[in-house]
């Protein structure tokens, strides 16, 4: 997280002398001028705001607009370094006017450079780009106003390095490996034609960031499929991980084996080859990396950059293969090397204190509190995390202050002071709510710590509000359940819906949040349609299960069973749901049904309820309910069912069945995507000619029709309540493996369809409804999961039909037919219309009874 050393900007203000005044009249500014500059480089960088802002003051009253100019950049630059990010930008915008008016295109081209590198610092990758060459730029096709067009029409070759360094990192950001490898070595090719060799050695640095942050995601995804049995895939993956890293390694030690390479950037290539040694499980070399890097660190003035590394090599100074860990919150390293990280950190917290950087003191103050922490010296690392927190609190420092709230309530809660952790974690939170998408979009490196960095703050705090409630005992159980006090649970599952909007909003990773629809509790639209809610919430050794009822009364059941155990009980239930060759054995949906449904039979028969509504947590969205089995019949032969990504839910509408407009986009034909063939969908020229016959204000776009532009145009020129999209459909663990299959054997990424469903029409008058037939995520895949839970709000659509597996089959046909007559039927809600279609299948034909023909099929978000 921050404390983390990130390979620096590569600026065209950097590695050069930041420029200086000469104007003799001026008796104090140039002083000024000059202090400022000898601050900034010792990492001074209050001092340096401090007689910056005198020396611009000074130029401005002897109207010296010039140096006046050179000032802001300089105070910019400052603000950018101490996360005065509004500042930076405003003082930016100043700066590059004011160098319009003089038509000096040289330093507007190096100026939007910078600008667009505290665009990238705020996770705003996006606007950065823009800047820097257009928003989806190809090979030279720069705008002319661009940083990039400016320094290539000027020949200005330092600046177009570090255009295209600040591109590539915008784009490494972003998770766009491939295009920000692309852009660095478009710049080394340049940057080892230039007299400094900074350059090469910081685009050296920023090639092996590229691969090793690829390396990163391939390991992880190969972890994932790992977990659902995919193994071959996941040994592919492997070994391009292994593969990137070694690319990584090499960009690392050629630039630490330049001559002429700076201190401060050789102990930035140590500090990123350390764990890739361990990675490897090279400790000898991991350890000797980490010994030159304690070598070169003493040598470096004091400065934000030296205390930042001191305080990464405390991180590495245990050799982890999974060296990534080391940088989680809750990671304690072995006893054994207690000493030398004392050693570091507190040579953190000296350097940051002569340097008067609050900010930088308080990460290794907090850093410091957590060693204590993991030793259980609790009044030791209660007191080094409150003065951390303060600091923060001083400088308005959100992004570190949940960290240390975070922590205060973790001991608080370890020393028995059950209320006090409590309070300590809501406040964690709640600075943490105001800077959320900023943390879980910025940087896409972190999409799979998440699990490690944010999701266990909300998971602690609702684990510890269930805790210390008072709940009645079952005595001949291996549950409990009770009644829960209606307001303590309320903010449980507050805390729950914050955290699955979080995971939403990292799993697409943009700079666009989840739409905001109204919203209305579930109590106020369950009172009237005798509908409860059945909420999951995993805990590692044990899951809640809570039940809302119409009445708002509350009751839990604990599922006494260890995630992975119920990791495995999911999967073999789905995968037995799956096998239509076998007859259906009932007995994984039976066990699943004793553990979510049976312990609430009796409370749901007596307030006849009618439908179910699961807001599901982990493993659990990966898996259809409509199939759990009693030992008599399955769960939607007694209620009606559907599942929403949240506990607050969006407004029912009214629906105006009688006036349906629908666009209906289908792919009967073969496909061929990245050498992977999807067969053709039979039946769904039935499907769609169903749809024509019950709404005649159906659009349909079939095969070569079917293309991004169409439905772009289609949307653009007119509003539709449903749209229906009949074609294989992928939903992966990353938002680049989840997408649609068009027409001509093209992709429409879950992105794609999101930006044209969001700035069209439709975003005036939200779709109604958005069904995707043949859709699939892999079997264990809850991260695949994420993206279909929440295709519909991240587009903005009110509710989503989809299938967790393809069926190639007429079924598909039937039960969509069925669904929409049943739909079109007074005072029928979506659940009720999808209960009915599945029971048709179910009841009505031999050879589609078997769940693997009707379970598949889930409605998403609004159920009336």
């Amino acid at each position: 997280m921050g404390c983390i050393i990130a390979n620096p900007p590569f600026s065209s203000a950097s590695p050069q002398l930041i420029a200086l005044t000469q104007d003799a009249d001026a008796t104090n500014a140039p002083q000024q001028a000059k202090q400022g500059a000898l601050h900034y480089q010792s990492g001074d960088y209050r001092r340096a705001i401090e007689s910056w802002t005198s020396a611009l003051a000074l130029y401005q009253k002897q109207n010296d607009l010039d140096n006046a100019a050179l000032m802001q950049e300089n105070l910019a630059r400052a603000y950018q370094q101490t996360g005065q990010f509004d500042l930076a930008l405003n003082t930016w915008q100043q700066t590059v006017a004011f160098y319009r008016q003089r038509d000096d295109r040289t330093k507007i081209g190096r100026l939007q450079t910078e600008q667009a590198q505290t665009y990238s610092q705020l996770g705003q990758h996006r606007q950065a780009i823009a800047l820097l060459c257009t928003p989806e730029p190809s090979a030279n096709d720069c705008v002319a106003d661009s940083a990039l067009g400016i320094a290539r029409s000027l020949k200005d070759t330092e600046g177009e390095v570090a255009a295209l360094g600040s591109l590539g990192n915008a784009h490494r950001l972003r998770g766009n490996y491939k295009t920000a490898i692309t852009w660095f070595e478009k710049g080394l090719a340049i940057a080892q034609t230039l007299d400094n060799p900074s350059y090469q050695a910081a685009t050296l640095n920023n090639l092996g960031n590229a691969h090793i942050s690829r390396a990163l995601l391939k390991y992880r995804r190969a972890q994932s499929l790992q977990a659902i049995g995919e193994n071959d895939e996941a040994n592919t993956l492997t070994i391009e991980a292994r593969t990137d890293d070694q690319a990584g390694l090499q960009y690392f030690q050629t630039s630490l084996s330049m001559p002429t390479n700076e201190p401060l950037n050789q102990l930035r290539a140590l500090l990123n080859v350390i764990p890739l040694h361990y990675r490897a499980n090279e400790n000898t070399l991991g350890i000797e990396a980490h010994q030159q890097a304690r070598q070169i660190l003493p040598t470096l003035p004091n400065s934000r950059n030296k205390v930042f590394a001191a305080i990464n090599l405390a991180n590495l100074i245990q050799p982890e293969p999974q060296s990534d860990l080391l940088f989680s919150q809750t990671f304690c390293p072995s006893e054994d090397y207690d000493p030398q990280v004392k050693t570091l950190l507190n040579e953190a917290i000296t350097i940051a204190q002569s340097l008067s950087d609050r900010r930088s003191e308080s990460f290794a103050l907090g850093k410091l509190g957590h060693l204590y922490e993991c030793r259980q010296a609790y009044a030791q690392a209660l007191d080094l995390t409150q003065k951390a927190r303060w600091a923060a609190e001083d400088l308005n420092m959100a992004d570190s202050l949940y960290l240390w709230e975070w922590q205060t309530g973790r001991i608080l809660n370890k020393s028995g002071q059950d209320q006090a952790a409590i309070a300590a974690y809501e406040q964690a939170i709640a600075t943490l709510d105001g800077i959320r998408t900023d943390i879980v979009v910025a940087d896409r490196d972190l999409q799979f710590d998440f699990r490690d960095t944010v999701e266990p703050l909300y998971r602690e705090l609702a684990q510890l509000r269930l805790d210390t409630e008072q709940f009645p005992r079952l005595t001949a159980a291996r549950d409990r359940k009770g009644t829960i006090p209606k307001d303590n649970i309320a903010k449980v599952l507050s805390t729950v819906d914050a955290l699955k909007l979080a995971e939403l909003q990292n799993y697409f990773g943009d700079e666009c949040a989840i739409t905001a629809l109204p919203e209305v509790t579930v109590e106020q639209i369950s009172q009237d349609q005798a509908t409860a809610v059945i909420s999951t919430l995993m805990l590692g050794d044990r899951t809640a299960v809570i039940l809302t009822l119409p009445d708002r009364q509350r009751q839990i059941h604990w599922i006494e069973v260890p995630d992975m155990a119920l990791r495995q009980a999911a999967n073999h239930y789905r995968s037995g749901l799956e096998n239509q060759s076998d007859s259906y054995d009932s007995q994984p949906a039976q066990k699943l049904y004793d553990w979510l449904i049976r312990p609430f039979e009796g409370v749901l028969q007596s307030q006849d309820i009618e439908t179910l509504v699961f807001v599901q947590d982990g493993i659990f969205r990966s898996i259809p309910m409509a199939a759990l089995h009693d030992g008599q019949q399955f769960l939607i032969q007694k209620y009606a069912v559907a599942t929403t990504p949240f506990f607050n839910l969006t407004t029912p509408p009214t629906l105006t069945r009688n006036n349906f407009k629908t666009l209906a986009l289908g792919l009967t034909e073969e496909a061929t995507i990245n050498q992977q063939d999807y067969p053709a969908l039979a039946y769904v020229n039935e499907e769609i000619s169903n749809i024509q016959a019950l709404f005649p204000k159906t659009q349909s776009l079939l095969n070569q029709k079917f293309t991004r532009d169409r439905l772009q145009q289609e949307l653009q020129t007119d509003t539709y309540s449903i749209v229906h999209i009949a074609t294989h459909a992928e939903f992966g663990p990353e938002p680049q493996d989840t997408f649609l299959i068009t027409g001509n054997n093209e992709v429409l990424s879950i992105e794609e369809l999101d930006t044209l469903l969001r700035s069209t029409s439709n975003a005036r008058e939200p779709i109604e409804l958005l069904m995707l037939t043949a859709c699939e995520t892999a079997v264990g895949d809850d991260r695949a999961a994420l993206g279909l839970a929440g295709v519909a709000l991240q587009a903005g659509a009110k509710s989503a039909v989809a299938s967790l597996w393809p069926i190639y089959d007429q079924a598909t046909a039937r039960l969509v037919e069925q669904f929409y007559r049943e739909l079109l039927k007074p005072n029928t809600t979506k659940a009720t219309a999808l209960q009915k279609a599945q029971l048709t299948l179910l009841v009505t034909d031999e050879q589609s009874s078997h769940p693997a023909f009707w379970a598949p099929f889930i409605l998403i978000g609004n159920w009336t």
